[in-house]
């Protein structure tokens, strides 16, 4: 049985805190992310595989199926 996939996340920027809700990607890890308010860009934090495990309200698919990124 599969589980079902959010395929949301809410970022929230570190730097200013800033949240944005994003479509995550389904197939793939995102490793940089840029905030619309102060354009820095976001990188995993050590032992996180993308910036929606680090800064998102919600893991990425992969990790939510319990994959590999």
């Amino acid at each position: 049985m599969t589980k079902e996939i959010i395929p949301n996340s809410t970022i929230t920027c570190p730097e200013c805190g800033f949240s944005k809700q994003e479509t995550m990607p389904t197939d793939a890890c995102q490793w940089f992310y840029e905030c619309t308010a102060c354009h820095v860009v976001l990188k995993p934090k050590v032992g996180d595989c993308c910036v929606y495990c680090s800064y998102g309200d919600v893991p990425c698919p992969p990790i939510q199926q319990q994959a590999a990124c």
